[in-house]
């Protein structure tokens, strides 16, 4: 059974940092599509970031250069670390998995498409 289990978030002035994790089970990271999508209140889920098995890693335009994703295959985590935060970084965030060979930027722009999604960390950024 696949279980995926987000931390790290919380509330923080804008220009402050956040470390997020995803603590997976009943898969290997290393061997899917791995990623963080995000949901404002009243918006639709949108991509962050998304990390492929050979560690390639592509990334919202509006978050390029202040977000890093990552993983941890020994302890079978996945990070999302987040600096310079703006209010609009605001939402629910979620860990998602899948396997099916479509590409980073596919599930970028398709964020209800994974079948794995965790249940999500909140993050407010506060001006």
């Amino acid at each position: 059974q696949v279980q995926l289990v987000e931390s790290g978030g919380g509330s923080v002035q804008a220009g402050g940092s956040l470390r997020l994790s995803c603590a997976a089970s009943g898969l290997t990271v290393s061997y899917f599509y791995m990623g963080w999508f995000r949901q404002a209140p009243g918006k639709e889920r949108e991509g962050v970031a998304i990390i492929d098995s050979a560690g390639g890693a592509s990334y919202a335009d509006s978050v390029i250069g202040r977000f890093t994703i990552s993983r941890d295959n020994a302890k079978n985590i996945l990070f999302l670390q987040m600096n310079r935060l703006e209010p609009g970084d605001t939402g629910m965030y979620y860990c998602a998995a899948d396997r099916r060979p479509y590409g980073r930027h596919w599930y970028l722009i398709n964020p209800d498409k994974p079948n794995y999604v965790g249940q999500g960390t909140q993050v407010t950024v506060s001006s």
